[in-house]
């Protein structure tokens, strides 16, 4: 089986409530090696995982979702179910119709959280977790800034100027990217639909509800869910939303977790940085 010209198998499923979910296939799907599944940001898509998919494709097998509403995923009717147990939900009938029973789960930033209910649910399916600038608690000013940026007019006219937006949008997050790789991150973050108007890559009904979400409730019980499992923590230096004393408190909290700290990065580190492909190696060949 092959992939096609973009390195990847498009593939698509059926969520519980029937709604039809994409995901990215790469690397040989009848591999022994223990597979990769790849969750996004709030906004992401599994674009953001292309590098690192392609990276790993040659000795195993990556799958990266769009969740519903965002990339290539159906959007949902009733915006009520944009919210983190429908998530789950979606990730493990994604897990079943992949016919992945075992795992390494990468998770950035809301794809981390989902990481930590996955082990609560199912533990056994998880033989690593890989946290990506995200942990038991979220800085309100990080969230905050988010809330901003996604309340905002999300609809340049030209895509210099999605990527000039994307920039904008990062704050400090990549200070040392240049121009060609913030219109990389644009071309990942925007769509063109039939007349030519670039949009933003997710159904904007998720902003409404992201707006109205309550505060996040007390996630370290959740975090505490981890115990057995092997996981590794990214944290970017400059985050506005893992802080480095909550960065502390993770690993008084799980003695075993492998962290590493991105220097000049915030909210989110690529995982194409030196550091984090050293750490990622590390990790996944030693499990």
């Amino acid at each position: 089986m092959t992939a096609d010209d973009n390195g990847y198998r498009s593939r698509h499923y059926s969520a519980g409530d029937g709604l039809r979910l994409f995901y990215r296939e790469y690397g040989d799907p009848v591999s022994s090696a223990t597979p990769l599944v790849c969750l996004p940001g709030l906004t992401r898509n599994a674009a953001d995982f292309h590098d690192l998919a392609v990276r790993y494709a040659p000795g195993r097998r990556v799958i990266a979702l769009d969740y519903r509403g965002r990339g290539r995923s159906a959007y949902d009717p009733d915006p009520r179910n944009y919210r983190t147990e429908v998530y789950v939900s979606d990730a493990l009938h994604l897990l079943a119709a992949a016919n992945v029973p075992r795992a390494v789960v990468v998770g950035t930033s809301l794809g981390g959280l989902l990481a930590m209910f996955l082990a609560a649910h199912r533990p056994g399916a998880l033989a690593g977790v890989v946290l990506n600038d995200i942990g038991p608690e979220i800085e309100s000013a990080g969230l905050e800034w988010i809330k901003r940026c996604l309340t905002r007019d999300m609809r340049p006219g030209t895509w210099d100027e999605a990527a000039a937006l994307a920039r904008e949008v990062a704050l400090d997050a990549a200070p040392d990217f240049a121009d060609d790789r913030w219109m990389t991150v644009a071309r990942r973050s925007f769509r063109e639909d039939e007349a030519g108007v670039i949009l933003p890559d997710f159904d904007p009904a998720l902003v409404d509800v992201f707006a109205k979400e309550d505060p996040p409730p007390d996630l370290w019980p959740l975090y505490g869910g981890l115990g057995r499992v092997p996981t590794l923590a990214i944290r970017g230096a400059l985050s506005d939303i893992l802080s480095s004393g909550t960065f502390e408190r993770m690993a008084e909290a799980k003695p075993d977790l492998v962290r590493i700290e991105v220097p000049n990065r915030g909210h989110v580190p690529w995982l194409d940085e030196p550091e984090c492909v050293a750490a990622l190696d590390g990790f996944v060949s030693g499990l």
